[in-house]
């Protein structure tokens, strides 16, 4: 993709870099090295998770099973050593939806409140509730009160059998895909190079964490997919989250085959996270002149 052409997409989604330098040059980034820690533990919470679940899918099919969604990973770990990981990520998980808000309260990206930043920094907040929903998730497992067996399908199959249930899985089915456009997107331009370190780590792993962002994307699309298909059926049978994805790969042809390819894309995305974790730049934490991956590669 064109250097040009990235800038231009850029500059129509997110406030201009003049704005966000203008920003930057009124702060001190050592008043805001408090938000490091946070963002390392919420990255890193959120590459457990991703880790989780297709390290125990790829062992499950390795064993002759089948690949596991999010809920039946965690309750895979439930008990045991696993209990103790179950915590890390039930405390990493809600360290990144602390991360996101904070992020967004506190413009640590340096979006500034223009209708552009307001957007950005919304979206931030969407995506830490998101998180933390997830982590709720992992609370109920580690506290057993989930049912046997139980994976949320009951409680879709309630909503989709009313009119105004049906309308909020067809509106949580456009949303979900619209994330799915935003990852594939960010792949796609390798949009998440401004906000890493530039090393001689990230510059070798630079294509594995493209395809790595990639797969988180297509992991949604079908799930966003699979919830509109509910949607319009009237049935919500099939909207499982992860889960369902791997369900429904493995009744195309070749289906083993592309669940473990996919589960090998979330190790990609697992490892995109323990990257961002490491050697995420945080504009108004970092010093100026900070050389990012996109500066090293030679975006604009």
């Amino acid at each position: 993709m064109s250097d040009h052409l990235k800038s231009g997409l850029a500059n129509r989604t997110l406030p201009s870099q003049q704005t966000r330098d203008e920003i930057l040059d009124q702060i001190n980034p050592d008043d805001f090295s408090w938000a490091i820690p946070i963002m390392r533990a919420g990255y890193g919470g959120r590459a457990l998770v991703y880790l989780t679940i297709a390290g125990t899918s790829l062992w499950s099919i390795w064993q002759g099973g089948e690949a596991k969604g999010t809920t039946a990973a965690l309750e895979w770990l439930d008990g045991g050593w696993g209990t103790i990981v179950l915590l890390f990520i039930i405390l990493g998980l809600a360290a990144y939806a602390l991360w996101r808000v904070v992020d967004s309260i506190w413009d640590l990206e340096a979006y500034g409140r223009g209708m552009k930043g307001l957007v950005a920094r919304t979206a931030m907040i969407v995506t830490g509730l998101i998180h933390l929903v997830m982590a709720g998730l992992a609370v109920t497992v580690l506290i057993d009160h989930q049912s046997e067996g139980s994976s949320g399908g009951g409680t879709l199959t309630e909503l989709a059998a009313s009119s105004t249930g049906t309308m909020l899985l067809g509106a949580a089915g456009l949303l979900t895909l619209g994330a799915a456009g935003y990852y594939l997107h960010k792949a796609w331009d390798e949009g998440y190079r401004v906000h890493l370190r530039a090393n001689q780590l990230t510059r070798r792993l630079n294509t594995l964490l493209k395809m790595g962002v990639a797969a988180n994307g297509v992991v949604i699309g079908v799930i966003g997919a699979l919830i509109l298909k509910a949607a319009i059926s009237a049935s919500a049978e099939n909207p499982d989250g992860i889960g369902s994805v791997f369900d429904w790969l493995q009744e195309q042809v070749f289906g083993q085959i592309l669940v473990t390819a996919l589960c090998l894309g979330l190790l990609g995305f697992a490892l995109f996270c323990w990257i961002n974790a490491m050697y995420r730049v945080v504009p108004k934490a970092s010093q100026s002149g900070t050389e990012t991956l996109g500066d090293a590669l030679g975006d604009n």
